[in-house]
């Protein structure tokens, strides 16, 4: 191929005999770079998509490949240009190249700093306007390599919080699909709006907007920064586990999504990361980072994203990461997905007879799905029941099930005495807040002010009053470790997480959730509450009359006090 490439080039640049020696190795040894990195990077869909260690090494050869063919077509642009004729776009099909491989290292290592590394290649096309020239040519294959390069681009810049470039970019996008539906008229006009639909309805999905005095929004980070968790006090025995690994799932029907990525899915994984670092600044190296060279440590728990998975690849995914998580290490299950309730009466109560959450199903089990409706005393088969969890307790875990069924999984039994914990959503929510439920729970996880906002009826705020409320609310977090950590008769899996800063902040930011939604008007109806298992006990933790008194004097700063209980004790 490459050969054959060759001579065309040649004989169009004319008589071959004419160009130098030099300057022909160097045409071939770009066309050799070009092929391989090509192949290479093809070769990325046929690795596992589980399991940490087999694709590293493959990466690693990919990331060496393009960091010789990125430097090699900078030395060697001029003769490229005139013996070659590489176009504008062909550089930047090579930099967007590259800006994939560092997002999906991302994916792979949930080591944020990559993402910053992914967003300054993709950026350098932008600024340099390598896909400037495309819509001049008639070919509409290269214009929806720059339609793809857009929404990859906005991927990024939604997971860094960049809103701004985001508005941006969103903007460009749609002149572009228009310009590409009018010229081309093609069949994929419908599939591209629906793009820009999903994004501008992700852009939107925050509840409560921050405001600087001129008016402008001010982004708000949920990732974990240095002063995020409670410390731990001098003395507090509590368990040396570290969040290891968790698989984030999200199949709920009709829900805000970007690419393969839901709202709450996308919430939970910033919830599991701290604020990214630059890498080529940490390294004080500008341009590529060589793929030997890594950050010190890892500082995030690996992830899986899970989009509509169905039994079999969760299945798959779940196993991949039970056995390879270490010693002394948790696994968590983060489950955001319709309800799925038991279809026949049963007269006995096991882990398969509660039902649980949806799982997505493949179209070639019909004959099973119509035995299924046949027969009432089958259990749903496209459904994680808490029974199929079981095996997977035999190692630290931590559950939190964000569904209209997630009271399934307080029917747990702890069969092997390791430590765990489920978290539960709320089952219904207040007709007020219908509509916009998805954003409760998950937000009281990620963004418990954003929330407490939300549902004291508060859509905008200044700055200055909302970072003022964020140092009240660390004092909360402070003061729900110590209610924790100080509490007699809690179930000892609560203090077993509690040694790691993110398992520490959920457990903290879900008891303040629970005490917010127990002392709120209209939250009125026990399916209104999150609930835990093991159960946390109320008078110490959700129900605390000194916690409540700090919920108050929340919601007297915001002025809101008047959608909550004053004498919540009384009414119980």
């Amino acid at each position: 191929r490459t050969e054959f490439a060759l001579k065309e080039i040649m004989s169009s640049g004319g008589a071959e005999d004419d160009i130098p020696q030099a300057e022909r190795k160097t045409v071939t040894d770009f066309c050799y770079l070009l092929d391989k990195s090509k192949q290479l990077f093809n070769g990325l869909r046929d690795l596992p998509q589980y399991g940490q260690k087999q694709w590293q090494s493959y990466f690693g050869r990919t990331f060496d490949v393009y960091t010789k063919l990125w430097k090699f077509q900078q030395q060697h642009r001029q003769v490229l240009d005139n013996r070659y004729g590489l176009k504008r776009w062909q550089i930047g099909e090579i930099a967007s190249k590259i800006g994939q491989l560092y997002y999906h290292y991302y994916l792979r290592t949930s080591e944020t700093s990559y993402l910053n590394e992914a967003f300054s290649f993709y950026s350098a096309i932008r600024q340099r306007s390598y896909y400037s020239q495309v819509n001049k040519e008639d070919r509409p294959e290269l214009v929806v390599k720059k339609l793809r390069y857009y929404a990859r681009f906005i991927v990024v810049c939604l997971l860094l919080n960049k809103m701004d470039v985001v508005k941006d970019l969103v903007k460009e996008l749609s002149d572009e699909i228009e310009d590409y539906t009018h010229r081309f008229n093609t069949e994929d006009q419908v599939e591209w709006n629906l793009v820009l639909q999903e994004v501008a309805a992700f852009i939107e999905a925050d509840p409560v907007m921050v405001l600087n005095d001129d008016n402008t929004i001010v982004i708000t980070s949920n990732r974990l920064s240095e002063t995020g968790a409670p410390l731990l006090e001098q003395g507090m025995i509590v368990g040396q586990l570290a969040l290891a690994d968790a698989l984030i799932i999200g199949n709920c029907n009709n829900q805000v999504k970007f690419s393969e990525l839901t709202i709450d899915m996308f919430r939970m994984l910033q919830a599991l990361e701290r604020e990214p670092m630059n890498l080529a600044s940490q390294m004080n190296k500008p341009g590529m980072q060589e793929s030997t060279e890594k950050p010190a440590r890892r500082e995030n728990p690996h992830k899986y994203l899970l989009y509509k998975p169905t039994f079999s690849q969760l299945y798959t995914f779940l196993a991949a990461s039970f056995k390879e998580l270490p010693a002394n290490s948790v696994l968590l299950i983060y489950l955001s997905a319709t309800g799925v309730f038991p279809s026949g009466r049963s007269d006995s109560e096991g882990p398969y007879d509660f039902g649980g959450v949806l799982t997505n199903s493949n179209r070639d089990i019909i004959n099973g799905d119509a035995i299924h409706k046949r027969n009432q005393s089958y259990k749903e088969m496209h459904c994680l029941h808490p029974g199929d969890l079981y095996p997977f307790t035999r190692k630290p875990l931590f559950i939190i099930v964000d569904s209209s069924n997630s009271v399934a999984y307080k029917n747990f039994t702890n069969l092997f005495g390791q430590p765990l914990v489920c978290l539960l959503s709320p089952t219904a929510y207040p007709k007020a807040l219908q509509g916009m439920c998805g954003m409760a729970f998950p937000n009281n996880l990620n963004n418990p002010l954003m929330a407490f906002l939300f549902v004291s009826g508060l859509s905008s705020m200044r700055r200055g009053l909302w970072e003022k409320c964020q140092d009240y609310l660390r004092k909360i977090n402070r003061d729900i470790a110590q209610l924790l950590t100080h509490s007699r008769s809690i179930d000892q899996s609560f203090l077993q997480f509690f040694g790691d800063e993110f398992l520490r902040l959920l457990l903290t930011r879900f008891v303040f959730c629970s005490a917010t939604m127990r002392m709120h008007k209209i939250f009125r109806e026990t399916r209104n509450y999150p609930e835990s298992y093991p159960q946390l006990p109320r008078d110490e933790t959700v129900e605390n009359p000194h916690l409540q008194k700090h919920i108050l004097e929340l919601a007297s700063i915001l002025d809101v006090r008047n959608v909550f209980l004053e004498n919540t004790l009384d009414d119980y």
